[in-house]
């Protein structure tokens, strides 16, 4: 088949030319963009007087059987064609005849990708959105079931406050508002149209890009013909913010693994998202948590394949920003799976809240409400500090606890120390004092749903 674009050259190439140069493997994703882009660019030209309203209706009616017929399958993308540009319009041509070999007038292959890339990523965000919203739903339906339970809270990983698992999980909610708003400001970024930049330059004829831009939803057009078909900022900052949901949700795995273990025994994950082992039956991995670890580093690399690609080439366009949509496809691809299989693997957690508070009491976690306690009675906090320390080392010498420590006993450490410093340690009542805004009391954990609630309607 002869290229499209020959002429200057004959177009005859090697077939293993052909393998490296085509596109239509990856980029046939795009005809939906593809279509409606040569759609609006039609009626731009009908509009303009550059073709006829009947070469236009042609074209317009041609391109809608093209959406179709790919979309029910009677249509099959051809993939020996080179792209989806030139696959599309080539069907237009054998379906219409000369009016097909209009609709490429006043654009290059150079814009109309660009166009197409921000198309298909400005609806992306829309569906990354929806996505995160899943997943902060199950995790505040899980926050509210398990509002009251308390746990070990960690830094280092070791036992260091009492908090609340609600506080705990509703932690990555926040994280996850956070790629909300990454999304959301990408794609207001990517919100603008290059479609009539042509190949770099611009173009002679005289085009509307207003009205185009408009027809497609963009607010605003290229003002810079090199920049508009240049641009890839859009794909690094979508695949940025894949790459920082992704390190979001696998710091959640990690914790779910762990809290999970028969180590820690805090959580039981649903047998739908875990599998077994082929030898050990008494086995329940945490696969689809391992996997969401996983694949955060392939995310990872495609931002750093991409923006490695793009550090070198000069204005403006270049084939190498052909590999520009497999790491946006395979960024996209991954971060949505992982969110489709996170909502409902948190939707089905079960806590173990006497294995939490077990786990609590054995931590010397209110060690510094102790401190808080003598701070109260009129102590200095540095001298309760070390108070609060040396208790805590002699009762590990005896193997108790602090609320085992006897009244006389405190008071050898500090006069100061009354009957109701029990009530003080108690880690309810630890959890419930912590009433600073963002704290980890029961009070604040409403505050939190509140403002998810408000989020997801």
């Amino acid at each position: 088949m002869e290229k499209m674009w020959a002429g200057r050259s004959l177009g005859a190439t090697e077939k293993i030319a052909d393998e490296l140069n085509s596109s239509i493997g990856f980029d046939a994703r795009l005809y939906k963009e593809d279509i409606t882009g040569s759609i609006a660019h039609a009626k731009m030209l009908s509009k303009q007087g550059i073709i006829t309203e009947e070469e236009k209706d042609q074209i317009v009616e041609g391109l809608g059987k093209i959406l179709s017929g790919i979309d029910d399958g009677s249509i099959k993308i051809d993939p020996t064609a080179e792209d989806i540009h030139m696959f599309v319009e080539s069907v237009l041509t054998e379906m219409i005849g000369e009016a097909g070999k209009k609709v490429h007038t006043a654009r290059s292959r150079n814009d109309q990708v660009a166009l197409d890339m921000r198309l298909y990523l400005r609806e992306q965000c829309d569906i990354a959105v929806s996505l995160i919203k899943d997943v902060i739903a199950a995790v505040c339906a899980k926050a509210e079931e398990y509002k009251e339970c308390i746990m070990p809270g960690y830094t280092h990983l070791q036992r260091a406050q009492p908090i609340l698992f609600s506080h705990e999980i509703l932690t990555y909610a926040h994280m996850l508002e956070r790629d909300i708003d990454r999304f959301t400001e990408t794609k207001k970024r990517m919100d603008v149209s290059p479609i009539g930049c042509c190949a770099l330059a611009g173009t002679t004829y005289d085009t509307d890009r207003e009205y185009e831009a408009e027809l497609l939803g963009f607010p605003h057009i290229a003002l810079n013909s090199l920049d508009g078909v240049s641009d890839r900022d859009f794909c690094c900052d979508f695949i940025y913010d894949c790459a920082m949901l992704m390190m979001h949700l696998s710091r959640f795995s990690e914790e779910l693994i762990l809290f999970s273990s028969w180590e820690f025994g805090f959580i039981e994950l649903p047998e739908a998202f875990t599998t077994g082992s082929s030898i050990m039956p008494q086995k329940k991995n945490p696969d689809m948590a391992e996997l969401t670890r996983g694949k955060t580093g392939r995310v990872y690399g495609d931002l750093m394949g991409l923006l490695t690609t793009l550090k070198g080439i000069p204005l403006a366009y270049n084939k190498d920003m052909q590999e520009d949509k497999e790491a946006v496809f395979d960024a996209l691809d991954s971060a949505f799976l992982c969110l489709k299989v996170f909502a409902p693997m948190v939707a089905g957690i079960k806590a173990k809240p006497e294995v939490m508070l077990s786990a609590a009491k054995k931590g010397f976690i209110n060690a510094t409400d102790l401190a808080d306690y003598m701070v109260g009675r009129g102590m200095a906090f540095r001298d309760a500090y070390h108070i609060s320390g040396r208790l805590v080392h002699d009762c590990i010498e005896k193997g108790i606890v602090l609320e085992d420590v006897s009244i006389e006993d405190y008071k050898k450490y500090s006069p100061l120390i009354g009957e109701d410093v029990y009530e003080a340690i108690d880690l309810t009542n630890c959890v419930q004092k912590r009433l600073s805004a963002g704290g980890t009391s029961v009070e604040s954990v409403e505050t939190q749903l509140d403002h998810f609630r408000r989020i997801l309607s």
